[in-house]
């Protein structure tokens, strides 16, 4: 993820409803939640959801997809772990012990391929495999 990028993703989650919004699909996981269901869950009309869901679709932290009828929202977690990289690329000036307990909250995030090169020490500085957590 570069600056621009990173910035973009900063902007959209710093208002509260769309911070709100991202969480719950990040709980929600892969199945993600409907609009309506985000609407109520959030406490906000569904136009004023509409709006936010906008907003963090364009920035790249959210997706959706048709089923049916509804309009499912997921979190990207590609994006979102991105940007957990992004904050954490200098870490500490070379010391990964420091940064060891927020590498690994951002493992558990990271997608599938990644997660497996974590996991077999291919990924270079990999220094917490998911193993070895407390």
């Amino acid at each position: 993820m570069d600056q621009r990028q990173a910035l973009v993703s900063f902007a959209a989650l710093s208002q509260e409803t769309r911070l709100r919004i991202v969480r719950m699909l990040v709980i929600a996981g892969p199945e993600g939640m409907a609009a309506g269901l985000i609407a109520e869950k959030a406490e906000v009309s569904p136009s004023n959801v509409s709006f936010h869901l906008k907003e963090l679709e364009r920035s790249g932290l959210i997706d959706q997809k048709r089923e049916s009828r509804s309009i499912i929202y997921t979190a990207n977690y590609e994006t979102l772990s991105g940007l957990v990289r992004f904050l954490m690329e200098d870490c500490c000036g070379g010391r990964p012990e420091i940064c060891a307990p927020a590498a690994e909250v951002a493992a558990c995030c990271a997608p599938a391929s990644e997660t497996h090169l974590r996991q077999t020490g291919a990924m270079e500085g990999a220094t917490v495999k998911p193993s070895e957590a407390s």
